[in-house]
């Protein structure tokens, strides 16, 4: 009489290791060394006071901002008004003078050379002027 082997012809089974679940240790075993290694550093740090926000009243005046605009032939307007390039240098110091708060608002039609604007608000800047803002929306020349 002969002993069963287990199906096929071929013998005793041979004993197999299974890959997959010694995979699933490795990475438990990693990721349990990953948390406590972070566990042992101290974190320093310094404490910092932030300034809480208050409900600022934006700073108004009742004169409106001076615009302006670079056209791209090369042209300026100072509120819609045609001037010379050259002329945006005395009529910033002019206004200035004048002016109890001056503000500028510089801007360039949709076809205005980057370069131009700059140029204008390095005027600005010479002049010193420090309310200065930069429209980026579309606006046409002239308006």
């Amino acid at each position: 009489m002969s002993l069963p082997t287990g199906g096929s012809g071929d013998g005793p089974k041979k004993a197999r290791i299974e890959i997959i679940p010694l995979i699933d240790v490795i990475f438990f075993l990693l990721a349990t060394f990953v948390l406590f290694t972070l566990s042992l550093n101290k974190i320093r740090s310094v404490p910092v006071d932030l300034p809480q926000a208050s409900a600022a009243k934006p700073d108004r005046t009742d004169d409106p901002p001076v615009i302006l605009q670079i056209s791209d032939t090369g042209s300026a307007y100072w509120n819609r008004e045609p001037i010379d390039v050259a002329g945006i240098a005395p009529r910033l110091a002019d206004y200035k003078a004048t002016a109890g708060d001056p503000r500028i608002l510089v801007t360039g039609d949709d076809r205005a050379d980057f370069g131009a604007v700059v140029r204008a608000l390095d005027e600005v800047r010479k002049a010193g002027i420090a309310k200065v803002s930069l429209e980026t929306a579309y606006r046409a020349s002239g308006r």
